[in-house]
């Protein structure tokens, strides 16, 4: 097991360059990808840098070379031999040959595009432009390079008795949390931590330790890099993307209502059961069910977002009732800003309802929160999103308008075309 500690202290970076494959990404990225390369290849789209956490001054932590150094060195990055083996020849969700020949050819042959970074005031303007499969691969590493360069500028300044006890005390905190989940009876889990992580090495032993603590209750990872090397499943459908850019090319306003159907649709003829699960929160999961054709109702679950989780659960199972579904037999997988006492609450509440999942992200793998002086580990919420598609701006509403994003003429045109009315704001953690 690799000493953690010792390794920052030595800042030896050019042996541990934050991204190191191009497959050290979450697995739902590459069968986005593939589903994009197949039906809208040629779609040029947008990708920009957001922090929502604005108190955080980027480019006032982590300097601006280095950032160029580790964007340049993830361009010369290509899968190698034994990546591309596992991704051609593995079996992911119970299905060999995942992904297609066609696909696999293109992906051995590609260089991720070029970036523009710009410093703005107190942070970075940070965008990728050009065809969407190509430009989609970089949301991933970008974020976990952003969050990385941002830990090691507070790491640079600690010596190594500090930095030892600094470990031993983020290792003791989520072991302690590990414990508690051991007491879980029919608790599922996995790893959706990769994009907001302390950074690759913790990433790694936080598997580790899940893989050790856990048991089969842990059921991989999302990171398909760590889930190769570690022998564990690599977990994950589809995301808000895939619906945000299909919506910004609808010509009118009845394409756009169909748009977040189309994607799925075109999700369906691809894939097959545990893959075959719905995101409805985009432009709002009430509208979404409430409008869904009756073959969604055939699909295997949902994934819960953004909003109160429990709301968005028992909004679930009432429209799985209202369709004659047997709520027992659907899958509701939760997923946002999740850690143990929401974890716990979640089980006792739908456990016995649903077949209840857990996708636990930033505080699993990011959970510095009151070991260093003013909390500067603490994780906070960034992300890279789409913001344009052929030109024209993406616009997601989500069940929390704290997460909304988009120009607001296009926000209030989608809320009249989907029939969001008044949301809840929840506060965004990570």
């Amino acid at each position: 097991m690799v000493d953690i500690a010792t390794r920052v202290y030595n800042h030896k970076w050019k042996i541990d360059p934050i991204v190191r494959s191009l497959i050290d990404t979450d697995f739902y990225k590459l069968l986005m990808c593939q589903s994009v390369f197949r039906n809208r290849p040629d779609t040029t789209v947008t990708f920009s840098l957001i922090n929502r956490t604005t108190r955080i001054p980027l480019a006032h932590l982590i300097d601006e070379g280095e950032l160029r150094e580790q964007l340049d060195h993830i361009r010369t990055l290509r899968l190698s031999r034994g990546e591309s083996t596992w991704l051609r020849g593995n079996t992911f969700y119970g299905k060999r040959q995942m992904f297609r020949p066609d696909f696999m050819e293109w992906f051995e042959a590609l260089q991720l595009p070029p970036y523009h970074l710009e410093r703005v005031g107190d942070q970075y303007e940070l965008t990728f432009e050009g065809k969407w499969p190509e430009v989609m691969l970089w949301e991933i590493p970008a974020l976990a390079v952003l969050m990385e360069l941002r830990s090691r500028a507070t790491l640079a300044h600690m010596g190594r008795f500090e930095l030892q006890v600094l470990y031993a005390r983020a290792m003791t905190k989520l072991w302690q949390k590990i414990e508690r989940l051991q007491g879980v009876e029919g608790l599922r889990i996995a790893d959706f931590g990769t994009r907001r992580r302390h950074s690759f090495l913790w990433q790694d032993w936080a598997v580790q330790a899940m893989q050790e603590g856990l048991g089969p209750t842990f059921a991989g990872t999302s990171n398909c890099l760590i889930a190769k090397n570690r022998d564990l499943e690599a977990i994950g459908t589809n995301a808000h993307e895939l619906p945000m850019v299909y919506a910004a090319l609808a010509e009118t306003d009845a394409a756009l209502a169909r748009a977040p159907y189309d994607v799925l649709s075109d999700w369906h003829e691809e894939h097959s059961g545990n893959l075959r699960i719905i995101l409805p929160d985009t432009y709002g999961t009430q509208g979404f069910l409430q409008n869904a054709p009756d073959w969604l109702t055939q699909w295997t679950g949902i994934r819960i977002d953004s909003g109160d989780p429990a709301t968005g659960a028992e909004t679930a199972i009432r429209w799985w009732e209202s369709r004659g579904e047997d709520p027992r037999e659907k899958l509701v997988i939760f997923s946002d800003g999740l850690d143990v006492d929401r974890i716990e609450a979640l089980h006792r509440q739908f456990s016995g309802r649903v077949r209840v999942s857990f996708g636990w992200g930033t505080l699993l793998t990011n959970d510095f929160r009151g070991l260093v002086a003013d909390d500067a580990l603490a994780p906070f919420s960034l992300v890279c999103k789409a913001v344009a598609a052929n030109g024209r701006p993406t616009v997601k509403l989500s069940d929390n308008p704290e997460k909304a994003m988009g120009p607001e003429a296009e926000i209030l045109r989608y809320k009249r075309v989907f029939g969001v009315g008044e949301q809840e704001r929840v506060e965004v953690v990570v």
